[in-house]
Order: structure tokens, then sequence, then C-alpha cells
């Protein structure tokens, strides 16, 4: 899919995203729980494939992390500190009384962490893809919630940096999001938000936030972010499958 007025570089599966991203727009009489409605098609397109399937994408979800993924949290926090980066997990949160999905593009969020790891959110995620302009961060929580690993930078961090994080997005497009994110100003981060879909958003449980933050990247900088991606993509709270977040993709396109 290619994006109008696009300012990414040109890049093998790299979508051309816009100079501005908004809201996606919503086609005529569609309502705001058509996005529900994707969710659930989604989740019923894996369970479709047989009960057990369905058992063992349940089982994959409560086990990743451990010795079937290659990697651990602990593995991905010690290359983390061997990197000089500063990474945390935290309990994902939402305000009591509040919704998760919101329908402001510009509301104060009490996120836990800086840049969002998880929390409260626009009702539309981003089109998926890399970007050189800030995608608003709203949006962006979304996709973290799909299973999104999001490459986060500081407007002073030096454009051979970016390249190289666009590089690292090129590797595994699908299920990855870039951004600039002026609060970062000379430093980058990468974050993810996990969970157990069983129980997500029953009795107080919104899963994990995943968040590493780095004042440079250095060949132990991708070898910390490789393996944060490989424990924490695809493992969203809401079940997403990969196959809705390749690039270009968005609320009005699925290739699931």
């Amino acid at each position: 899919m290619r994006l109008n007025g696009g300012v990414a570089k040109k890049k093998p599966r790299t979508p051309t995203p816009p100079v501005r991203v908004q809201a996606p727009r919503q086609r005529t009489g569609q309502r705001k729980d058509d996005v529900g409605r994707r969710h659930r098609a989604a989740l019923y397109a894996v369970a479709g494939a047989g009960a057990v399937v369905l058992v063992a994408v349940v089982v994959a979800v409560a086990a990743f992390g451990k010795a079937g993924s290659g990697t651990s949290a602990a593995k991905v926090a010690s290359l983390m500190t061997a990197a000089g980066c500063n990474f945390r997990t935290v309990d994902a949160s939402l305000p009591n009384g509040q919704t998760m999905h919101t329908t402001s593009l510009t509301k104060k969020m009490p996120w836990n962490t800086n840049p969002p790891s998880n929390g409260q959110h626009y009702y539309y995620w981003a089109v998926w893809g890399f970007y050189t302009q800030p995608v608003n961060p709203r949006m962006v929580v979304h996709n973290e919630e799909h299973g999104g690993v999001v490459l986060w930078w500081g407007p002073q961090v030096p454009a051979s940096t970016v390249d190289q994080l666009h590089a690292f997005y090129d590797e595994q497009p699908t299920g990855s999001f870039g951004t600039p994110y002026a609060p970062l100003g000379s430093k980058i981060a990468i974050t993810a938000w996990t969970g157990d879909t069983s129980h997500y958003q029953v009795d107080g449980y919104y899963g994990q936030g995943h968040i590493a933050t780095c004042s440079s990247y250095t060949p132990a900088t991708k070898s910390a972010f490789e393996a944060f991606r490989k424990l924490y993509r695809g493992h969203g709270p809401e079940g997403i499958p990969l196959c809705a977040d390749e690039p270009g993709d968005s609320p009005n396109k699925s290739n699931c």
C-alpha cells in the first residue's frame, strides 16, 4: 500500500507514510464499534483453524519468553544493561472509570512510561510503517496493543542513527513501527505491550508494558533490540495476529 505525500525513505516493504498523520477516514455510516468487530473477526479467523490450533496459540502466548522463544526477559534485561540502556517492565494501567479507547487525539493520557508502552489510547491505530515525521502517540499505543514493537527517537538523534533504526525496522517490518518523539531529545527507545489475552481487561488486568531507553545505537544496542523484538513482538494483550500488522495496514485495510 502506498500512502500519499510520503516522507519515509524508499526501502523494500516499507510504506511511504503521510507527512502529517491523521485519524484514518471513516467510511460513510461507519460506527466506532466497527473497530471492535474487526478485532473479533481477526480472532475468529484464528479460532476457525480448529480447536487444536487455538489451544496451541493460547499456550504459545502464555509461554512466550521461555525456552520456546529462544530468549527471556532476563536475557533482554542483561543485553540492555550491557548496551547502557535503561530497561524496565511495568504493569499496564488504566484510570479508574475510564475506557481503554478514547475519541480524542489531544487528551493528556496518564501513561506510566515515556514514551508510552501501554495504557489508554485513541480508538483507531496508526497505519503501520516507519515514519520520519512524528505520529500521534495516542494512536501508536493502539499499535502496541495489537502486538507492535515501536522504535522512537528524539529530534537531536543523528540522521545516521535514524538510518540504522530504519534498517533494523526493515529486517522485520511486520508488527514493527517507527516514529520520532520529541520528549526523547537525543535518546532512542523501544517499547512493546504484552499480556495474557484470556483475561485482558478483566478484574483490572491490562498486561505489561516494556520499555528501554538508550543514549546511542551501537552493535550492543542492536543485539539487545533484536532480543526485545523476538520476545515481545506479536504478543499484544488483544491477541491480534501479526498478519493484521503488515506495513501499510490500517483500520480500513488488513491482510488478514
